[in-house]
């Protein structure tokens, strides 16, 4: 039998749909310069006690009163409590059911609204505490038949379920449970929260904890979790993925650290049209060594462990304040180390923003408590300043109290005493906090010079176009920067210079609009994405290799090159063209469907005949692509197979895997030969 060589080509396309947020374009005059130092003349210096819902502190209006006496005399100026702690409020007006810990005063006492009134009485600021992605701990469930746990926990099925699970399939750590920033309504979840206490509640901030993926990860810097079946089905229909990627995959990680990130953004905006002076706060992760140590910022558990890039949030501009959880021990000279480097790192990546440096009282005495918190609030070696310190906890005031051999009331007085007072604590002299100071203000909304921007995307039936990109143009057409739509088709754009703008989507789907907003200064600007104007795309093709196989018995297949890779609209057909040399008459080459996408012999959305769901683009049947077009090719002589593919409706990345084959006798060599198909 004549040897018979089959000559392929394989088309792949590159995709386009964006899983990060851009940067914006380089050059772009609508978009501050962001250098990495704090913001100019901020003034003041916050001075917090972060108070925890685990014991006293805002259970009863006694306990509320000497809180803010504690306060007071200490010569701080601002409280962070605590009022979300396990999916409920220690507060009566939210979005949240109210907590049912034993000891809070019985409705219709209000612990927020009561720490509001007597803090503020006294000049002392209050940013409302949201334990975000952190839903419930027992292994009892919840009371209220409202709460979160109870309706979207692990005994939820499908799109209910809203628990994080982790690559090995646990769903908690230590009784644990979790929320995924990856499923829509889970994010839409944490923004209600903390929404619903910006806007009943007269909060001077809102400052957000556990904005992350959890701890308990398989290896370091190995990010585990995320692993919810509706976020895993949305990184699928982002990427035209059919897998189950590993959590080592690198667009897996950034689908999941933007969804984190995509939160924080709504938050900022959304609270911002709310109340612009509400301070928007994080209180971020500094595991171990400083990025010095290790090789950079991208580099830190922070980064790539847990998926918060706290350093992104500052450049963009959707923190006010970070508060970084410096927590080391003093008496440790590694650890002492290691906060030295997480304090510079902060203070010197503030970005026109601000940092403060939180220490953890809990774990140290009283006078190395004092030497952090003077670090924390002097400047970076550098010379960038700190917008203060935060120390954790209120009622775990120092190590001893921690492990039960001291009260907290007791190791409180000496540490107020030590701020305020020369001691044997704290040899340094005038005390830290002497004298009374004001909180640092924010320029950037106090006497703001840009203006912000937000819209939600949605197609002519009123539903939501999500992970779709937004582009945003300033009035000379110039690209400014773009945006992911997120699970609710949201998207938002922060500290634009004022002027005229127009927004396009990539979709087909959206609304007729224009597209065109008008942003000012100090103000919320809303939009509707005008559609973007769809072109196709055909890339550079690939030669043929430099020598092919030939004089083989049997049936044999040589790839011989590739031709462009194809970026279509919806709906638009596009021809393909693959080679074949050497047959014989009575010998037909197909084309075969191939794993693993569609799969042997099954139907693609991309091409068929009209069966079993295929789209008719004149295939000879919905599993075979081509059918060869001469009864006969002599020795080395090329002919080609044409067949048309159709791009789906939706956007998104497809993949057509084709095997030559003859028919009723044999599939040829598995070349992995694939059309790699974008849909814009």
């Amino acid at each position: 039998m004549e040897g018979m060589r089959v000559w392929l080509a394989r088309s792949v396309a590159v995709l386009l749909i964006a899983l990060a947020c851009a940067t914006p374009a380089r050059g772009a005059a609508t978009v501050s310069d962001r250098g990495a130092v704090p913001a100019a003349a901020v003034g003041g210096q916050l001075r917090a006690f972060w108070v925890d819902a685990f014991g006293d502190g805002i259970y009863t209006q006694a306990q509320i009163d000497q809180l803010v006496a504690d306060v007071k005399s200490a010569n701080m100026n601002a409280i962070v409590a605590q009022v979300v702690r396990r999916g409920d409020c220690f507060c009566n007006r939210s979005s949240l059911p109210r907590t049912a810990a034993a000891g809070v005063t019985p409705a219709p006492f209000d612990p927020l609204q009561a720490l509001i009134d007597a803090a503020h009485a006294q000049g002392i600021q209050v940013h409302a505490w949201l334990i975000t992605t952190g839903v419930w701990q027992g292994p009892a469930a919840p009371t209220d038949p409202t709460h979160a746990f109870n309706q979207h926990g692990p005994s939820a099925s499908g799109a209910a379920n809203w628990i994080d699970y982790r690559s090995d399939g646990a769903s908690n750590l230590n009784n644990e449970y979790f929320i995924d920033p990856g499923h829509p309504d889970a994010a839409a979840y944490i923004v209600n929260a903390a929404t619903s206490i910006a806007r009943s509640y007269n909060v001077d901030g809102i400052n957000l904890d556990r904005i992350r993926y959890p701890d308990g990860n398989r290896a370091t810097n190995l990010p585990s979790w995320g692993y919810n079946p509706t976020a895993i089905a949305r990184f699928q229909a982002a990427t035209g993925r059919t897998d189950r990627p590993a959590a080592s995959d690198p667009a897996w990680t950034q689908w999941r650290r933007d969804q984190v990130t995509n939160i924080v953004r709504k938050i900022y905006l959304e609270a911002y049209a709310i109340r612009p002076s509400i301070r928007i706060s994080a209180d971020t992760i500094t595991y171990g060594s400083g990025p010095q140590s290790v090789g950079g910022w991208t580099k830190t558990r922070t980064y790539a462990e847990l998926l918060q890039d706290w350093v992104g949030w500052l450049r963009e501009g959707i923190l006010d304040l970070n508060i970084a959880m410096n927590y080391k021990r003093d008496a440790d000279a590694n650890q002492r180390s290691w906060y030295l480097q997480w304090a510079d790192f902060a203070k010197d990546s503030q970005f026109q923003r601000s940092g403060a440096i939180g220490s953890a009282l809990y774990l140290n005495d009283i006078p190395s408590s004092l030497r952090q918190a003077r670090t924390a609030v002097a400047a970076s070696s550098a010379g960038s300043s700190s917008a203060g310190w935060v120390g954790y906890s209120y009622r775990t005031p120092d190590a001893a109290t921690d492990a039960g051999t001291r009260t907290g009331a007791s190791a409180r007085l000496e540490l107020i005493n030590a701020l305020t007072k020369p001691s044997a604590d704290d040899p340094v002299t005038p005390a830290l906090f002497a004298s009374v100071a004001p909180v640092a203000t924010m320029p950037w909304k106090d006497q703001p010079t840009a203006g912000q921007l937000r819209g939600t995307a949605m197609d002519g039936a009123g539903l939501p176009i999500v992970q779709t990109t937004v582009s945003l143009f300033d009035a000379s057409s110039a690209l400014v920067a773009q945006r992911v739509t997120d699970g609710w088709g949201w998207f938002g754009f922060v500290d634009l210079a004022p002027g005229a703008y127009r927004a396009t989507i990539d979709s087909p789907r959206a609304a007729a609009s224009t597209g065109s907003v008008t942003v000012i200064a100090g103000q919320l600007a809303n939009v509707s994405p005008a559609p973007a104007a769809c072109s196709s795309s055909v890339g550079p093709g690939i030669p043929p290799p430099a020598g092919l196989p030939s004089g083989q018995s049997g049936f044999h297949a040589s790839w011989y090159g590739q031709s462009g890779y194809p970026t279509l609209c919806p709906g638009e057909r596009s021809t393909a063209t693959v080679g074949w040399v050497s047959g014989r008459m009575g010998e037909v080459a197909y084309l075969g469907t191939w794993a693993p996408v569609p799969g042997q012999d099954q139907p693609t959305t991309l091409g068929g005949d009209g069966q079993l769901g295929s789209p008719d683009t004149g295939w000879p049947r919905y599993n075979r692509v081509a059918l060869q077009p001469a009864a006969y090719v002599g020795p080395n002589q090329v002919a080609w197979f044409q067949f048309t593919i159709q791009a789906p409706s939706a956007p998104g990345t497809y993949r057509l895997y084709i095997r030559p084959l003859i028919e009723g006798a044999q599939w040829m060599e598995d070349y992995g030969v694939y059309w790699y198909v974008t849909v814009r």
